[in-house]
């Protein structure tokens, strides 16, 4: 009888209390809705999944991290240099502790052929690798540098520890590529600064996951944290704090640099013509706001019909131009409300000169043309919102349209839209990490296809991959990593691997290694699976202070 009471108390403690007995319920049937089974899971697994994988999982081989070597053959660069010492570090971050297993095949060393001099990134950089692990050496042959890092990514991963620190990998051919040319993540460091050291150590994670670009959306209404030589005024009254909460053009230059070691575009983003109000320092070129026929001492979007204002974009393009190399800018163009220029007696007088009427969709059109035309001819090709585009802006056959309305399933009639126009189309739609639910909602996520809309095959070929999102209205350095880690693997194996790959189970058990990977690599992804562990849980090095002051510190 005894057993009986303390059987069912157990059972209380399990599946009583709060929250309730059918919210448990409805918990455990969510976890059981995928069959996340670690008992029987290879380690070594790699994330995202190769395009083409033979593993034999009976036939394992040792590593001595002490006596390992990692060399290169082929093209050099100072990028494949960094990367081989920086992947010892990560394939063997107990190198003092672990060792080889005598008792199996040993490997002695990777090396890293590359067919292609070095080439700066560009949209369609070539990341195709070919990896070979067996024994006594392993190796990876690519025909461009970038092609490299990814496969230095894979057998970081392909390596692991059993519980007495011996290193293993399995014998495995590899020949890999990814799907889609752009698999990006949208930071945004105006609602909420973020430190340089925190975008760097983002840039990590969105490499060791084989993300190839940084969407730094930079500046918004909230504040303006670059700092302009051309401008100074816009980030010195634009800024949370001129002083701490800026990107100097050394910390950009910073950015930048730190992400080309890794294989990782830096894309722009400066939004107009709404989401401006941190611009305010230029003198008219927000539109004055008026109520019963005076200005009320608001403003609203920047204002398109003061000629002076496109001198000043001019330069002040001609500046971003210069200082972020990549080939594309991204020029926002979304959420522009019209109340604000509807209200401007000044706006009105100058569309009634020009025909516009009371149009007011024809003054945005009037100035995204304009904008588009100025970076045009500063070289630059261009990202846009998918606003501007649905608001009949006619823009360059090339420009990319980046889809970001409709969450659930409503995204598909505009990708069907857009590329019937025959522009190329970057998702987002499907991927706005900051908005969080309770328990798994990383699926959801792993299910988005950016072709599964009703297109020709011309139409689907414009899609040229996605950008998950972290909007930063509730996100800071405190929570980033932890809230788009690990969710945010699922949307880069989407990008990465196959289109056949969508079996949500297997991407769990995947997920659950990688994730542990990153806490081994010091970033604080959230769990994915769960009632799961890591060997190696996250810690933080934290010293309390002490309870008690001595009296001579007061």
């Amino acid at each position: 009888m005894l057993k009986l009471i303390i059987l069912l108390v157990a059972i209380s403690c399990v599946f009583g209390g709060k929250p309730t007995l059918s919210d448990n319920r409805g918990l455990r049937d969510e976890r059981l809705k995928y069959n996340f089974r670690v008992k029987d899971y290879v380690f070594g697994s790699l994330f995202p999944k190769p395009q083409e994988e033979t593993k034999d999982a009976t036939k394992l081989m040792s590593l001595d991290p002490e006596k390992f070597s990692f060399t290169k053959t082929g093209e050099d660069s100072d990028v494949i240099q960094a990367a081989l010492v920086r992947y010892k570090m990560i394939a063997f971050p107990d190198a003092q502790v672990g060792g080889a297993d005598s008792n199996y095949p040993q490997i002695t060393g990777l090396n890293v052929h590359i067919i292609q001099p070095y080439k700066a990134m560009d949209f369609k950089m070539d990341e195709s690798y070919n990896l070979v692990i067996a024994a006594p050496m392993a190796s990876i042959e690519a025909n461009t540098v970038w092609g490299a890092l990814r496969g230095l990514e894979t057998f970081s991963q392909a390596v692991y520890q059993n519980i007495s620190d011996k290193y293993y990998v399995n014998s495995n051919k590899i020949h890999d590529f990814p799907r889609f040319h752009h698999r990006g993540f949208l930071i945004d460091t105006s609602r909420h600064y973020l430190s340089v050291q925190t975008i760097e150590q983002f840039i990590d994670a969105l490499a060791y996951s084989k993300y190839n670009v940084l969407h730094w959306h930079i500046v918004d209404e909230t504040s303006f944290p670059f700092v302009s030589k051309t401008f100074p005024s816009l980030s010195e009254m634009g800024s949370f704090n001129s002083t701490t909460h800026v990107y100097n053009p050394e910390d950009v230059q910073r950015v930048i640099e730190y992400a080309r070691m890794r294989g990782v575009r830096v894309l722009p983003e400066f939004d107009t013509p709404g989401h401006s109000d941190s611009w305010y320092s230029i003198e008219n070129l927000l539109t004055k706001c008026y109520s019963s026929g005076k200005p009320n001492g608001n403003t609203g979007p920047i204002d398109p019909t003061v000629e002076s204002n496109y001198e000043f974009l001019k330069n002040f393009f001609k500046e971003v131009a210069e200082v972020f190399p990549d080939a594309y800018l991204h020029l926002g163009g979304d959420e522009v409300s019209f109340s604000c220029w509807e209200s401007n007696p000044n706006i009105a007088k100058w569309m009634a000169d020009h025909d516009m009427g009371k149009n007011y969709s024809l003054l945005e059109q009037y100035y995204e043309q304009r904008l588009l035309d100025i970076v045009g001819a500063l070289g630059k090709n261009y990202v846009i919102w998918q606003e501007v585009v649905d608001n009949q802006v006619k823009v360059k056959a090339d420009t990319v349209v980046n889809i970001w309305r409709g969450h659930n399933d409503e995204w598909k009639a505009e990708a069907k839209k857009i590329t019937t126009l025959g522009y190329n189309v970057i998702l987002s739609s499907p991927w706005y990490l900051n908005y969080i639910s309770y328990a798994q909602d990383w699926p959801t996520y792993y299910k988005a296809d950016p072709q599964s809309f009703d297109g020709t095959q011309e139409q689907l070929d414009l899609v040229l991959g996605g950008t998950a999102c972290m909007w930063g209205e509730w996100v800071d350095a405190t929570n980033l990593l932890a809230r788009t880690w690990a969710r945010a693997l699922a949307v880069g194996e989407r990008l990465w691997s196959a289109k056949t790959v969508t079996d949500v189970s297997d991407a769990g058990l995947r997920m659950w290694e990688h994730r542990c990977r990153y806490l081994r690599r010091g970033i604080p992804a959230e769990n994915v699976v769960d009632s799961q562990y890591c060997r190696h849980e996250w810690q933080v090095n934290y010293e309390p202070l002490n309870n008690y002051a001595k009296k001579d510190e007061f």
